[in-house]
Parts: structure tokens; C-alpha cells; sequence
């Protein structure tokens, strides 16, 4: 078997073969707006299917509905059982204003050391790194102790009802593995101690609020004749805006800040005080213990009114919600009813898309990945903290089958995560990040699996 070292100068060798995979990728457009039919991930999968058969490796193609396939392709060990399960998905959110663009989002342009694309980082960047990984393991010939599985999804961006979260429920054999990695996490950032990763340990949940506000119709001539749901509207809003969360420091980063040079014991009464200092000097690491120590109740659209020339009285507004591990839908209720007493005609829906949840921090796979970060970067002296996800990703599925799974996508230190630009205009992912993923993926499979 070649010794990491070989195998790492392969990847370095196959730079230019690994961004072509990834452009691949991204320029099949595989758009989940949410609303059915949408998503056209089957076409990814076969792409996936086809590139890996090259290598002599065989994936099979399962789908709820016609068009959105999940893809599971496997690599045999010598024993019959799974080991490990590289995880991502194939769906990418859909491109709001084109022409604000740099490139055409589906073009996968390369330009400044990145490669430009709608789903470039999110999540078709972890792909072709696990992908990459598994050719390499293949074209050596390394024979692996417990069996690798690639799972990787349709619908992640609209709750994974056609994806990860139909797997579980009625292919739980196919996906079953004690370990899994997915995207959640793996990005550096600053840090006094010097180069710290985020270890994906957990992730918020994430509820869908509809609140529906009457009024009544009128001619928009006389209009006090009516009663106008969108003045309601403004009231409604105008409360959430004001609305202060109840500040919480439970979750497992706060247990780690003295990393990041910070000698205050955090609390409910401080975290605010902590967080304004820390903004001029890390604003990323701000803005995370921010989404952390708080319940997160965001107006994101409005649906109402028929006609310009009517008084409405029907007015839809949709909120995101992100929950702390321990805070229910009850517990969001009691927020809700506080936030609209006193406001007339207001009703409200909660839909629980994801429920938090998390994998313990000190674990084999833990430390694999840590050896595995190590030995591809060079770098012995890494600090690890674990994270609890602002966003939600298929791993919610997996850990309640007793799979620990951590987020841990191995970007690469000197790439600037905020250039990712996540479901925003000009998505990309650093080339760099695209060999460093690779080197990381394939050193940790033989960690976890074995391999001679």
C-alpha cells in the first residue's frame, strides 16, 4: 500500500482532474426551489454512477419520485459490515438575480483560485473530494478492513423529504454505518492559538412559522370601510423586530473560548458584552456566538392580498426559526403567543423540519479526523472546537440510527470561508479546499477503515 505520503502526492498529481469533476458538477443544475416538481437530481446521480463505474465501483440510484434519486455507491471491504459513510447532497438552492452574478451560476468558472458556481460549496465541493477520495482508494488497490459507503442525496434544501430523511425511514440498511461525514463544518477560523478547526458536533433546529392575519375586504376607494390585514401585518412585524430572545450559553462552543483568548466565564448576562468585543477583532466568530446563545425568529416571506385596487384581508407572513438543543416547540409557542398578545385576528402554524441534535465530541471518529487533518495539512499543532450548525443538514437523520456523524468539509486554512458565499450571489469553493477535502477524505477512510 503507497504511504500517505504517496497517496497525497497523487492528489496534488490529479489537481487539474479534481477541478474538472467538480465543474462537471455544478453544471448540471439541480434547482430545489421547495415546490413540487423540482430538484432533477437523478441526472447528478448518473453522472456519479457513471464516473465511479469507470473505477469498477457500483452505486445503485433510489428515488421516492420519478427525477430526485438519491445515489449509494460502495466500496467492499473485507469484512461484510460498513464502516464509514461519506455523506453529502445533490440539490442546490435556486439563483434569485442572475445578472448580479460575476459569472453565469452554472458556468463552474474558474477565476481568482476558485471555481464559481450555485453549488459549488453547497454541497457538490464535498462531493468531488469523497469522490476523488474513493477513485484513488481504487487505482491502489488499498484493500479496506470494514466497507465505505457515498451516499448522497436529493432535497437537503427543503427538508430532505425525498432524500436523506426517505432513506432513513425505509432504506435504514443501505446507509447504516457507525460513522459518518458530512458538510456542517471543517472550516478554519481565526484564532489566537493559531490554526483552530470547527468540528460540526450538532446543528439548531429548524421550524417553519406561518402566521395568517384577517381582515376584512373593501374597495381600496374607501378603504375604511375594511379592515386592512397588511396595517396588522406591520404591527406584527414591528414586534418581531423588537423582540429579545432569552440569551443561553449551554451549547458546547462556549465551553472552548478561552481558545479564542477569551477569559470570561460566558453567561446568559455576559455573552452580549463578550460578543461586542469580539466583533472588530473576529466579526465571523461574533456572528456565530451570536446565532449560538439564541433562539433566531426571522420574517423571510409574505404572501397576500388579490387584487391593487382591494383592501386586503388575507395576509401570510413566514418565518424561520432556529431552535437551541434544548428549546421545544412548546417552548417557541410561549414565545409566539408573548410576541402576539394583544394583536387581533393573528393565528399561527409551526412546522418542525429539524429537530437539534448532535454527536459527542471526544469519539474514534473524532480523532481520525483530527490525524486525518494533521497528516494531509502538515500541521501538528491544529486546535479543535466543536460547533453546534447555525443551518440544518442531513445528519439529523443519521445520528438517530446511532450513527456518530460529524460535519467536516477540510477546507483549507488559507482559503477565506466568507468567500463561499453560501445560497448567496457568486457561490464558489477554493481550489485549494477541493485538494485539501480530497487528501482529508482519503486519509480518513484509511483511519476508520483499514487499510493495507
Amino acid at each position: 500500500m503507497p504511504t500517505l505520503k504517496e497517496l497525497f502526492a497523487q492528489v496534488d498529481e490529479q489537481r487539474e482532474e479534481i477541478i474538472a469533476l467538480e465543474q462537471a458538477l455544478v453544471r448540471i443544475p439541480s434547482v430545489n426551489t421547495g415546490i413540487m416538481p423540482t430538484g432533477d437530481e437523478t441526472p447528478v446521480c448518473e453522472y456519479v454512477r457513471d464516473w465511479l463505474a469507470d473505477d469498477g465501483i457500483k452505486s445503485e440510484i433510489l428515488a421516492r419520485v420519478p427525477n430526485r434519486g438519491n445515489i449509494i455507491a460502495r466500496i467492499e471491504g473485507t469484512n461484510s459490515d460498513a464502516g464509514l459513510m461519506f455523506m453529502s447532497h445533490t440539490d442546490v438552492v435556486p439563483v434569485e438575480e442572475e445578472d448580479k452574478w460575476r459569472f453565469p451560476p452554472f458556468s463552474a468558472t474558474i477565476a481568482d483560485g476558485r471555481i464559481f458556481g450555485r453549488g459549488a460549496t453547497d454541497c457538490k465541493g464535498l462531493l468531488t473530494a469523497q469522490m476523488y477520495a474513493m477513485r484513488l482508494l481504487m487505482r491502489n488497490d488499498i484493500k479496506l478492513q470494514d466497507s465505505l459507503i457515498l451516499a448522497s442525496g436529493a432535497d437537503e434544501e427543503h427538508g430532505g423529504r425525498y432524500g436523506f430523511g426517505w432513506l432513513a425511514e425505509n432504506y435504514p440498511e443501505k446507509i447504516r454505518a457507525p460513522f459518518a461525514v458530512n458538510e456542517g463544518g471543517g472550516t478554519p477560523i481565526d484564532s489566537p492559538s493559531g490554526l483552530t478547526y470547527l468540528l460540526g458536533t450538532g446543528e439548531k433546529g429548524r421550524l417553519q412559522v406561518e402566521i395568517d392575519i384577517k381582515g376584512t375586504s373593501a374597495h381600496a376607494s374607501v378603504p375604511w370601510q375594511g379592515s386592512n390585514a397588511l396595517y396588522t401585518l406591520h404591527r406584527v412585524l414591528k414586534r418581531i423586530e423588537e423582540y429579545e430572545p432569552e440569551r443561553d450559553t449551554s451549547t458546547s462552543l462556549f465551553e472552548h473560548l478561552s481558545v479564542f483568548a477569551i477569559e470570561h466565564k460566558p453567561s446568559a448576562e455576559n455573552i452580549d458584552d463578550i460578543i461586542a468585543e469580539m466583533e472588530p477583532l473576529n466579526p465571523r466568530f461574533a456572528s456565530m456566538m451570536r446565532a449560538l446563545s439564541r433562539m433566531t425568529l426571522t420574517p423571510t416571506m409574505i404572501n397576500g392580498g388579490i387584487k391593487s385596487n382591494s383592501v386586503p384581508e388575507s395576509i401570510r407572513l413566514t418565518c424561520d426559526v432556529r431552535t437551541l438543543p434544548h428549546q421545544s416547540d412548546d417552548y417557541l409557542r410561549e414565545q409566539l403567543d408573548m410576541i402576539l398578545e394583544g394583536i387581533p385576528n393573528t393565528t399561527y402554524e409551526i412546522d418542525y423540519m429539524a429537530v437539534p441534535n448532535s454527536s459527542a465530541f471526544e469519539t474514534r471518529l473524532g480523532r481520525s479526523i483530527r490525524h486525518a487533518t494533521a497528516a494531509a495539512l502538515g500541521v501538528d499543532d491544529i486546535q479543535w472546537v466543536p460547533a453546534i450548525s447555525t443551518g440544518f443538514t442531513d445528519s439529523r437523520f443519521l445520528r438517530p440510527l446511532g450513527t456518530i456523524t460529524y460535519g467536516f468539509s477540510g477546507s483549507h486554512p488559507d482559503d477565506d470561508p466568507m468567500l463561499d458565499h453560501v445560497h448567496g450571489t457568486d457561490e464558489s469553493v477554493g481550489i485549494n479546499s477541493l485538494i485539501s477535502g480530497t487528501k482529508i477524505m482519503l486519509a480518513l477512510a484509511i483511519d476508520v477503515l483499514g487499510g493495507e
